[in-house]
């Protein structure tokens, strides 16, 4: 009844007031670029950024309404997005044709992905527990090491300042409490924010699933987040605490997962910035209808420094230390399949400068495993601003993929398909032509890029199937964005193509789109405002044929209720279209969902 009410509710509440409303055909300026640090390791402007890249702030993921990370992430340029049911689903995210693994995650500079199984668990992530997402494509080994093939995507928790809650309601009888508190001073400061997501959901296998069950498939997540913070003369100091804790049911049985991430950074140095941080992240994955259990902890120390080289730009330089250990423990038998543990060592380097309409910057790192040896990864890149019309960007960088503990030491099942100690780690080399323009009240950006993956492991080696580096894939496309203003309207949206192919088969790897394209628009109404997007994605290879391509439109309202309160309503699928994303998977029709949200300031 709950998805009856609020679907309909919904749907009058956002679509009506585009009736309301004419388009206005008067210019003006678009937004001014925000400051982001995941591409460099180091502050600058977005729009100085020798890469693509995109920003999603804590005004967007309010105004999406959304209860996970895929609706934000599914409409950037180069990402895709694969989930095999509902809230708490299995989700893969896929970065301009990667593999998944090939993806750096990190919050607040912690590294999350599972050293046993080399994923991360998106569909964990907290998304009241985030203030932004910063996302940059194409390799970014030179700079961050493992992983960064496709590109990364950092995360940075919410900084609670005063008090602050809401609660809301959702299709599928969700329903979703948040509340916060914190104190700021010049001197620094705490803070501290729950959550708390559940949900009954939908089945997430149908009749075509391998182990099809029609019962419900609900999710259940508590997270806390914490940070404090002492603001000195000359030096600061950090820490955060961010810790989950999920039950996930599925058609075999149900999940726990409970993850956490904690670290602590001192900084100062003024004109010569320097930063350590020291870090401590840990998941424990348990499957009692499998008899399985992982756990993962890693300790990371990473130190930082910036030197100003005068009339020559900026010196970046620093070190990298982690250590992983993993174990899977058969839980019937009650003892450990493997027990193991993998050490990096890593030094970096990285110059940047300009000289009038020139800007470039080179990065080196070399990383050193226990388990393989070194990796030495080179990145280049070089931007030209011409006078009166667009920047022209051109970059080629390395990255590399080390193998996760359990490709590595896994025993397999009765010998079939085990780890390989003497794995190397899969390997990159990528080039990217770009041009961004910026009009008075229109930004575009052209990326185009070709990307060549070498030594991908596959589990194909002998008559037991152990693990080997064998496969090769190209990845090649191109990505058009646009951000306009038109008078009180805001327009933002992406073009892609692309071909991410299997160089031994001569086949599309699997479920990743040729064509996508994503529009939002966005026009203040009142007090409040609204908008509506767009997301069309081509059809997808897929086991046992192609998928078929689909487009769904949605909308959200934001209408402020008084000073300190308002409410945010939000429409997705609204036209209730049938698509799948994995094969046997269902996906949601229309949903709806509201928040009401109270603070202060």
């Amino acid at each position: 009844m709950i998805d009856f009410i609020l679907v309909d509710a919904a749907r009058v509440t956002v679509f009506s007031v585009a009736l309301a409303t004419v388009w206005p055909v008067v210019a003006a300026e678009v937004r001014q670029p925000e400051v982001i640090v995941t591409a460099t390791r180091t502050p600058i402007a977005e729009d100085s950024a020798l890469a693509s890249v995109s920003v999603i702030d804590r005004t967007k993921i309010e105004q999406s309404g959304s209860s996970d990370v895929l609706t934000l992430l599914r409409s950037q340029a180069g990402v895709d997005i694969v989930r095999g049911g509902g809230l708490g689903q299995q989700t893969s995210v896929f970065m301009r044709g990667s593999n998944s693994n090939h993806v750096l995650v990190l919050i607040d500079g912690v590294r999350v992905a599972s050293a046993t199984t080399g994923a991360y668990a998106w569909e964990q992530l907290p998304l009241s527990q985030i203030e932004r997402i910063e996302i940059v494509r194409g390799p970014r080994a030179a700079l961050f090491g493992s992983d960064a093939i496709g590109g990364v995507v950092q995360i940075f928790t919410r900084r609670a300042n005063g008090p602050s809650a809401s609660v809301g309601v959702a299709s599928h009888d969700t329903w979703m409490a948040e509340a916060g508190f914190g104190q700021r001073s010049e001197r620094g400061g705490f803070g501290v924010r729950t959550a708390l997501t559940d949900s009954a959901g939908f089945s997430a296998q149908n009749a075509d699933g391998f182990s099809f069950d029609p019962d419900r498939d609900g999710y259940q997540q508590q997270s806390v987040n914490a940070d404090a913070a002492w603001i000195g003369d000359s030096l600061r100091l950090d820490g955060q605490l961010l810790h989950s804790e999920s039950e996930i049911e599925f058609d075999q049985g149900e999940s726990s997962l409970d993850a956490s991430s904690l670290n602590v950074t001192l900084a100062g140095g003024g004109d010569q910035p320097w930063s350590i941080q020291l870090a401590r992240s840990r998941e424990n994955l348990d499957t009692a209808a499998f008899f399985s259990r992982f756990e993962t902890r890693r300790t990371q120390l990473e130190a930082q420094r910036s030197q100003p080289l005068g009339d020559h730009g900026e010196w970046l330089s620093g070190v990298s230390l982690v250590d992983d250990d993993g174990r899977s423990i058969d839980t019937f038998a009650g003892i450990a399949s493997y027990d193991d543990e993998r050490r990096q060592r890593a030094l970096f380097s990285s110059w940047r400068d300009n000289a009038a309409t020139l800007d470039w910057e080179l990065g080196v790192r070399h990383d050193r495993y226990d388990s393989f040896g070194g990796e030495t990864s080179l990145q280049a890149a070089s931007g030209w601003r011409i006078e009166g019309g667009p920047r022209l960007r051109v970059s080629g960088g390395e990255g590399f993929r080390a193998p996760t503990l359990n490709e590595l030491y896994s025993p397999g099942f009765s010998g079939f398909f085990a780890g390989n100690p003497n794995l190397g780690p899969e390997r990159s080399r990528a080039f990217e032509f770009g041009a961004d323009w910026q009009g008075e009240w229109i930004n575009l950006s052209l990326s185009a890029y070709r990307n060549r993956v070498q030594g991908l492991i596959d589990f194909s080696g002998g008559e037991t199937f152990q693990a080997v580096n064998i496969r090769r894939a190209t990845l090649r496309g191109v990505e058009l964005e646009a951000q306009a203003s038109l008078g009180e309207w805001e327009l933002t949206g992406n073009l892609g193509w692309q071909q991410a192919r299997d160089e031994d088969t001569d086949s599309a790897l699997l479920r990743r789109p040729a064509r996508k394209a994503s529009a939002s628009i966005k026009h203040p109404i009142g007090r409040g405002s609204f908008g509506f997007e767009l997301h069309a994605v081509s059809a997808r290879p897929e086991l046992s044929g192609a998928l078929p391509g689909y487009a769904l439109l949605g909308g959200w309202l934001r209408w402020p209720l008084t000073h300190s309160v308002s409410l945010d309503v939000r429409l997705d699928n609204a036209l209730d279209r049938e698509y799948m994303l994995v094969r046997g998977f269902n996906t949601a029709g229309s949903t709806a969902s509201l928040h009401l949200r109270w603070s202060p300031e």
